[in-house]
C-alpha cells in the first residue's frame, strides 16, 4: 500500500485537482497492471515497478499542453497496454477515446482495464491504424515508429473542424534528439516535458505536435476551369 500511496502522489503532485473518482482509478491502476502484466506481458517486469512514473505520468504529458473538451474525439494508435489513452481518458472522462493496437492480448488487457477502472468513454479494438475510417480531433501515440511513416497512417483521420485552441492534429510522445527526423514538418511544435515534470526520466522527453491539415476542394469555379482545361489538352492533335 506504501509504494501505490507514494506513485500516487506523484500524480497529484502535478494534478492537484483530480476528484475522488480520479484519484480511485489511478489507485487501481497498478494492482489491474500487475495482475495482467503477470498474466499477458504488456509492461517489462522492471518498468511494471515505474507504472506511474514511465507509463502513467509519461501519458499524461499530453494533458499538459492541451485540455481535451467535453465531446471531442481521440485515437490512439498502437496503444500497446493503454497507454496514452488509459490515464488520458481517467483524466478527460468527457472526452471519448478509441484505443487501437494490431497485438490482440494487448487489447485484451487494454479492454480489461476499461473494464476493471469503470471507464465509459473508452472503446479499444484490434485493428490497423490504416483501416480506421472514422474523424478524430486529436490522434496520440507513444513513439510506435517514425513520423513519417505514422503521418502516412493517420494523415486522413482528422475532422476539419477544431473544437481546441490547438488545431486538429497529432500529439506523439518520443524523446532523443528528432531534428532530422521532423526535418520536414514546417508546422511541427516541440514541448519539452521536463518543463512541466522534474523527474530524471523525462529529461529528453517531448510532446511532439502536428498539426494534419485536410486536403482543401478547389472552389466551383476552379474545378470547371480544371476539366475544361484537361478536357483541351486531350483534344489537341498530338
Amino acid at each position: 500500500m506504501q509504494k501505490i500511496n507514494n506513485n500516487l502522489e506523484l500524480i497529484l503532485k502535478y494534478f492537484p485537482d483530480l476528484t475522488p473518482l480520479q484519484v480511485e482509478q489511478f489507485t487501481k491502476l497498478y494492482d489491474l497492471y500487475t495482475d495482467w502484466n503477470s498474466k499477458i506481458n504488456v509492461i517489462s517486469r522492471k518498468d511494471i515497478e515505474e507504472l506511474y512514473s514511465r507509463h502513467v505520468l509519461h501519458s499524461l504529458g499530453i494533458a499538459k499542453v492541451i485540455q481535451f473538451q467535453p465531446g471531442a474525439t481521440i485515437l490512439d494508435v498502437g496503444t500497446g497496454g493503454g497507454f496514452p489513452g488509459i490515464p488520458l481518458a481517467i483524466l478527460f472522462p468527457e472526452t471519448q477515446f478509441y484505443l487501437i493496437d494490431i497485438i490482440a492480448k494487448k487489447i485484451k488487457v487494454v479492454q480489461e482495464v476499461a473494464k476493471g477502472l469503470g471507464l465509459k468513454n473508452v472503446r479499444a479494438e484490434q485493428k490497423r491504424a490504416e483501416l480506421v475510417k472514422d474523424e478524430f480531433d486529436f490522434i496520440v501515440s507513444r513513439a510506435v515508429t517514425n513520423m513519417p511513416d505514422f503521418v502516412k497512417w493517420t494523415k486522413d483521420k482528422t475532422k476539419k473542424n477544431s473544437i481546441h485552441e490547438l488545431k486538429n492534429g497529432i500529439l506523439y510522445l518520443k524523446g532523443g534528439d528528432l531534428t532530422e527526423e521532423l526535418a520536414a514538418y514546417k508546422t511541427v511544435q516541440l514541448y519539452n516535458l521536463p518543463v512541466f515534470f522534474e523527474e530524471d526520466f523525462f529529461e529528453t522527453k517531448k510532446v511532439v505536435y502536428l498539426p494534419l491539415k485536410l486536403k482543401k476542394e478547389l472552389p466551383y469555379n476552379f474545378r470547371g476551369l480544371t476539366c475544361f482545361l484537361k478536357t483541351f489538352l486531350f483534344l489537341i492533335p498530338k
